[in-house]
């Protein structure tokens, strides 16, 4: 695989914060090599202040100057992105990322040229404390070393996966829209807690480390869900009564049910788009 040393990207929000700052603490790439483009100066100022890289509001000027090029802007305004800078892809040279969520590798390969070398990533907002897992597929013209490259590049904010695009709906539904189930689940446990008689606090610091520790045990031990249960439940006691609770009130069909919605949801989105 061939070493990439420079990258220019194309949005400066928090996604891309996210990534250069993993960029930077896992030297795959050095400030001075990272071009990025961003239409707000003061946003420009901040990123060139905080980490020392090289800005600009052209995203032509992206282009021009590096050969792996990332989109990270908002899905409404990709299609004028890729309209602006159509005209000076070169086939041979660039390899185009793209993170926005919902847009299918048909809709880039309508607009850009014929043959542009294209790889889908989508990440989820974990990546803003490097604990990102991201899903990876490659467009039609795109190589294995150009997916190589990318899973080395997003390595830098959390683990990947590599993915068929038909999953890629999927994919959005569970963790690209995950942390948000998590956070309900989390919210509502801090309110269990603060029910039954515990300081808000306190509550919060429980259920929080809770959670850590419980995916920390399973990753570890490598132990199944089920597994975890078993340990906690001992016969005839609190926890066992607390998840026939959670079984009457149909918990696991309501979290299935609402992850499907989102599916066929992304799934809408993305027949628009093709």
């Amino acid at each position: 695989m061939k070493e990439i040393k420079e990258i220019g990207i194309i949005g400066g929000g928090q996604m891309a914060e996210a990534l250069i700052k993993g960029f930077l603490e896992k030297k795959i790439f050095s400030s001075e090599k990272i071009l990025v483009s961003e239409p707000l100066a003061e946003r420009r100022k901040y990123l060139e202040k905080t980490y020392k890289v090289i800005t600009t509001e052209n995203n032509k000027k992206i282009v021009k100057e590096r050969s792996l090029i990332l989109l990270a802007v908002k899905p409404q305004v990709m299609k004028k992105v890729l309209e602006e800078i159509r005209d000076f892809i070169d086939i041979e040279k660039h390899l185009i990322l793209t993170i926005a969520a919902g847009i299918p590798l048909a809709f880039y390969e309508k607009i850009l040229r014929e043959k542009t070398r294209i790889v889908r990533i989508m990440p989820n907002t974990c990546a803003l404390v490097h604990k990102s897992i991201s899903a990876l597929c490659k467009g039609t013209f795109a190589t294995d070393e150009d997916l190589e490259v990318s899973q080395q590049i997003f390595s830098a904010i959390g683990e990947t996966v590599i993915v068929d695009e038909s999953l890629m709906d999927a994919v959005t539904a569970l963790s690209g829209s995950g942390p948000a189930y998590v956070a309900l689940f989390i919210e509502a446990l801090i309110d269990a807690g603060v029910r039954v008689g515990l300081p808000r606090n306190i509550s919060e610091k429980l259920t929080l480390q809770t959670i850590l520790g419980t995916v920390e045990l399973m990753t570890k031990s490598q132990k199944n869900p089920y597994e975890i249960k078993a340990m906690v439940s001992s016969p005839g006691g609190t926890t066992i009564s607390a998840l026939h609770e959670f079984y009457e009130k149909g918990f696991q069909g309501i979290v299935i049910s609402s992850v499907y919605r989102a599916y066929l949801r992304g799934k809408e989105l993305s027949e628009i788009l093709k």
